[in-house]
This record gives structure tokens, C-alpha cells and sequence, in this order.
């Protein structure tokens, strides 16, 4: 059980980075390995000073929908690990950790609805970049995609995890 545990707890933390750079970085979607997008910024490369040169993307109302369900992802997983923390130590022996199983499987589903947002609209969320040029997604967008089974899967352990002395 103690191994059982640890897994949960590692996991649970890997996975709470991977939503933080999907949320931050810059490379939801990329066009020529030299322009970038991401939720908060469009960035390119300028060769000449070695730096990338970043504007405010154009906010439509799909772009805000997934910046909202991405940061609230990453807050409901902050949560669930706080709680979980918190239940370690306090709880009574038997106790089964359904609070901290609920808050991730919330993050799980908010993050698939970011994910699936971008997926189906980013020609919308990308309006002004889109023109005459072809990209493709970028790893954090990817990584977004990683995050949900992880996130669904820790949250069903959590919720049949039960605490032992």
C-alpha cells in the first residue's frame, strides 16, 4: 500500500508540472519552427538579436474559454493535492480520499475541454495568425492531451485509495 502511495503521490505531481508548462510555455501551435502560439502570447524568432519577439494574442471568445479551463485545471489539481495532504494526516484509518478523487477527475475533465476547444476551433482561436500558412500543434498542446487520462486515472485511484495506518 505504501507503494501504492508513493505512485499516486509522484504521479499526481508529475502531472500537476505537465498542466503547468501546457498552461504557460509557448507552443500550442507552430508554424516553421520560427512562429509560435500559445494560450497568452504569439511569438517569433528574430534571428538578428537571438530573441523571441512576443505580442498579446487576439482574444475571441474560444481562445478565453480554453485559457479559463486550463488555468481552472491546474487550480482544481493544486487543490486536490493540498487536500490530499491534508486528508493524509488528518483523516481517520479506512478513510477513502473521494474530495481529492472528485478535484482530479474535474481537472481531468477541464483540461479535456481545453484540449478538445483548441482541437476543433483553433482556426477561430488563431484568426489572425492563420493566414496563408500551415502549422501544426505544438507539444504543449500535446502535452494537454497527455494530462487528461493521467489526471481521469489518478483521480479513480484516489477515490479507491483508502487510508492505512
Amino acid at each position: 500500500m505504501a507503494y501504492l502511495l508513493m505512485f499516486v503521490t509522484l504521479l499526481h505531481l508529475v502531472t500537476l508540472a505537465m498542466l503547468f508548462i501546457a498552461t504557460m510555455e509557448k507552443s500550442w501551435w507552430v508554424w516553421n519552427g520560427m512562429e509560435s502560439s500559445d494560450l497568452w502570447y504569439n511569438c517569433r524568432y528574430d534571428n538578428d538579436s537571438g530573441t523571441w519577439l512576443c505580442a498579446s494574442t487576439e482574444e475571441t471568445e474560444w481562445l478565453q474559454s480554453v485559457q479559463v479551463l486550463m488555468v481552472l485545471s491546474v487550480v482544481f489539481s493544486s487543490v486536490s493535492f493540498l487536500v490530499f495532504l491534508g486528508q493524509l494526516f488528518t483523516m481517520s484509518k479506512g478513510g477513502l480520499f473521494y474530495f481529492t478523487g472528485l478535484c482530479q477527475v474535474v481537472a481531468g475533465l477541464t483540461a479535456f475541454t481545453a484540449a478538445l476547444i483548441y482541437t476543433l476551433h483553433n482556426k477561430e482561436i488563431l484568426l489572425d495568425s492563420w493566414e496563408n500558412k500551415s502549422g501544426h500543434f505544438g507539444y504543449c498542446f500535446i502535452l494537454a492531451w497527455v494530462c487528461v487520462p493521467l489526471l481521469l486515472c489518478s483521480g479513480v485511484m484516489y477515490i479507491h485509495l483508502r487510508k492505512k495506518e
